[in-house]
C-alpha cells in the first residue's frame, strides 16, 4: 500500500476517505476524457476542418463585399467619364455617332438573320446562352466598357 505525501494529510475518518476517493476518480475520469479526445484524430481533424471551412466563408464573404463595392465604384466613375466625354463632343460628332450606331444596328439585324438561315442548331443555343449570360450581368458589361472607352479617351487626350 502507498503512503500518502507528506503534505497531505490522511483521512480521519472512514466518511472522509471515501470523499477523498470520491474526488480522485472524478479527476481519474476526466483525465481519461481529455486524454481520449485528444487521442481521437478523426475528430479533431474534423474539428478543424469545420473551423478551417467557417474561416473561409467569412474571408469570401468579405471579398465579396469588396469586390462588390470596388465594382459600383468602378461603375460610378466609368459612367462619370463618359457624361464627361460626351459633353465635350461637339454637335457634328454626336450626330455622326447616332448615325453611325443606326448603320450598326442594321447591319447587326441582317447579320442576325443571316445567323439564324445559316448557323447549326447548337451553335445557336451556345450563342443563346452567351446573350442570356450577357443580359443577366449587364451592369458589370457596361461598367466595363465604359471604363475600357474612359482609358482609351484618356490615353489618346494623353497623347495629344
Amino acid at each position: 500500500m502507498t503512503h500518502p505525501p507528506d503534505d497531505e494529510q490522511t483521512a480521519a475518518s472512514p466518511e472522509e476517505l471515501r470523499d477523498h476517493i470520491e474526488q480522485t476518480r472524478a479527476e481519474l475520469g476526466e483525465t481519461v476524457e481529455a486524454l481520449a479526445a485528444k487521442a481521437d484524430v478523426k475528430a479533431r481533424a474534423q474539428e478543424k476542418a469545420t473551423e478551417v471551412k467557417e474561416q473561409a466563408v467569412v474571408r469570401t464573404g468579405v471579398v465579396m463585399e469588396q469586390a462588390a463595392a470596388k465594382a459600383d465604384e468602378f461603375r460610378t466613375r466609368a459612367g462619370d467619364l463618359a457624361h464627361q466625354a460626351q459633353d465635350k463632343l461637339p454637335a457634328p460628332v454626336k450626330e455622326k455617332a447616332a448615325e453611325a450606331a443606326g448603320q450598326m444596328r442594321e447591319t447587326a439585324t441582317r447579320a442576325g438573320h443571316l445567323w439564324e438561315d445559316k448557323a447549326p442548331e447548337q451553335v445557336r443555343q451556345r450563342t443563346a446562352q452567351g446573350m442570356q449570360l450577357a443580359r443577366d450581368h449587364r451592369g458589370l458589361l457596361l461598367a466595363g466598357t465604359g471604363v475600357a472607352v474612359a482609358t482609351w479617351w484618356a490615353v489618346r487626350r494623353q497623347k495629344s
